[in-house]
């Protein structure tokens, strides 16, 4: 291992763009897949998985993430994958992660919303206790399935109001779901205290980053890296300090980018774009956030210091309040001034 791998294994960190079903271990998932075989085309084997997640468009991602969230049928599954990314979390020395939840996915399955909302607070209980992660939640709109969908997240989101929860988001394909649809549901999810992180300009142009800004009030953006070719839309997210939440292994693996030395990730922070680096869905796509602070010390061209920078980032990013991220601020201070 590299002395810039070493560093970044033991860096407390945090991540700000992680989903609940895509952080599955592919021990997990062949556990669930096994409890549930015969019924999901999902393969029980570990081994097998890697091709199973080998995508060759979004759409198809899209297809077979779907296939995994059908392997979460009741709230002990919910429960048990909820604490386990914890323990994947607490492995990589993540300190806080705001983990992207889709409910509506699993209520629709038969699960109930409060045994839903019950089984993720646990979880979350049990992984600050055992593994020292502070887990967050974003609940998601698939926007595959459309207002209906936006309606009952929102219902689930107020009605509920899990202790956790603290973010929007709007998430699934871009194409063909436009945002301001989605409108009404943002603002009453900020007029009820929420922030808004919607995901735009993943596979999309800088037109749907600017109507997440103008209609959904965004934020922070899921991906946003479409910004790249709108210098005046670089320009308006540098000046009004709105980070993009970018997760470079993903955007090959859903062909949204052709290859990583193309990823655009240089030219928003040349440009003065606040960002930062994160897994997304990290064994389906092959990846870990270390593996992802890695990726971007490479295109960034950073050292220690300025990977160390990249984990203040995204503290400072997040929405953990300020007495939590003047804490993490000061371990990572304290790590890199060790490591100095």
């Amino acid at each position: 291992m590299s002395d810039l791998t070493l560093f970044i294994a033991g860096l407390p960190k945090a991540e700000l763009h992680v989903h609940h079903v895509g952080s599955a271990s592919p021990r997990i998932v062949a556990e669930l897949a096994a409890r549930h075989e015969g019924s999901s085309p999902v393969p029980a084997d570990p081994a097998l998985l890697a091709d199973y997640f080998e995508f060759r468009d979004f759409a198809h991602f899209i297809e077979v993430y779907l296939s995994v969230v059908d392997l979460i049928r009741d709230d002990e599954d919910v429960r048990l994958l909820t604490y386990e990314i914890g323990r994947e979390l607490g492995r990589q020395n993540v300190r806080y992660a705001e983990l992207t939840v889709t409910p509506y996915s699993s209520v629709r399955r038969g699960i109930p919303a409060k045994a839903f909302c019950e089984a993720i607070e646990d979880a979350r209980t049990g992984a600050a206790r055992d593994f020292g992660v502070d887990l967050r939640w974003c609940f998601d709109i698939p926007g595959e399935a459309g207002l209906p969908a936006a309606e009952e997240t929102l219902r689930i989101a107020l009605g509920e109001r899990p202790e956790g929860l603290i973010s929007f988001g709007l998430g699934g394909p871009e194409i063909g779901v436009p945002r301001p649809q989605f409108k009404p549901y943002f603002d009453q999810a900020r007029a009820a205290g929420l922030h808004s992180v919607p995901h735009a300009g993943e596979t999309t142009g800088p037109e749907t980053v600017w109507d997440a800004l103008r209609e959904l009030g965004a934020e922070r953006i899921g991906h946003g890296i479409a910004a790249a070719q709108d210098d005046r839309l670089m320009a308006h997210l540098a000046e009004n300090g709105i980070p993009l939440e970018v997760c470079p292994t993903s955007n090959l693996r859903t062909r949204a980018v052709a290859d990583l030395d193309e990823h655009p990730i240089a030219t928003l922070v040349a440009a003065g774009v606040p960002v930062s680096v994160n897994s997304d869905d990290p064994p389906m796509f092959g990846t870990t956030l270390e593996h992802e602070y890695a990726t971007a010390a490479r295109l960034l061209k950073l050292d220690t210091a300025g990977v160390a920078e990249l984990a203040r980032a995204a503290v400072r990013h997040s929405f953990r309040p300020a007495q939590g991220k003047a804490g993490l601020l000061a371990e990572i201070d304290a790590y890199a001034a060790a490591q100095g």
